[in-house]
């Protein structure tokens, strides 16, 4: 890891030491779930609905009484509600037949249930098993290829480019960082430019494209 990817870091702890997870989840179900029901939502919404969810269904054995129309109910403030609860009628059934009622905890068999794909498989082993990982949602993807410590037009080509520039054992908690400043600083259409503690260090800022949108962060 450069020196400039660990002042990077540094600044970005001591700007959000309290970056973590803000899934409210008490099992590595309940996070699977939870990051199944967050694409395209935000935690906060999520986290309304699963408070319900979670309390009067805990476990699996519970969450697989649920018709379909029972889960949309639970989960219909959510945006794409109607998918969302197929995918997860069908996902409880595999962790039941296919991995013995457990949360598999490999990228290989997580990315086989419905409704999950590397961002939230990554999630579940980084937060749920302490296995480091950089999960790339729309945050993290603008963020870092903003700051220069990407450079790609994919999802999957900026998990691989993070993965090279940050060393392993900081994955998750990097992954946490960039969230935080994409929340906090580093908006996708009016980032806090003068105000951001890792400016010196932007590509972006430091060619003076400031609140330019990238062709790839329109698409992201």
């Amino acid at each position: 890891m450069t020196e400039q990817v660990e002042e990077i870091v540094s600044r970005l702890q001591q700007a959000y030491p309290d970056a973590e997870c803000e899934l409210e989840y008490q099992t590595p179900l309940q996070l699977l779930v939870a990051t199944v029901l967050s694409a395209q939502t935000t935690d906060k919404q999520v986290n309304k609905v699963t408070v319900r969810l979670f309390e009067e269904h805990p476990d699996l054995e519970s969450l697989l009484q649920l018709t379909k129309d029972e889960i949309k109910e639970y989960i219909h403030t959510l945006g794409f509600y109607n998918a969302k609860a197929d995918h997860l009628y069908l996902l409880f059934r595999q962790l039941a037949d296919e991995f013995g009622g457990e949360v598999p905890q490999t990228m290989e068999e997580l990315t086989k249930l419905s409704g999950v794909g590397r961002k939230t498989a990554n999630v579940v082993m980084s937060n749920a098993f302490g296995i480091p990982a950089i999960a790339v949602d729309t945050h993290v993807f603008r963020v870092s290829n903003r700051i220069g410590l990407a450079h790609a037009e994919t999802v999957e080509k900026t998990e691989a480019q993070l993965q090279e520039a940050i060393d392993r054992e900081i994955w998750s908690l990097c992954h946490h960082l960039l969230i935080f400043h994409g929340r906090r600083c580093c908006s996708a259409r009016r980032p806090q430019c003068e105000s951001c503690v890792i400016q010196a260090y932007c590509e972006s800022y430091q060619k003076g494209m400031g609140t330019t949108l990238s062709a790839k962060e329109k698409r992201a």
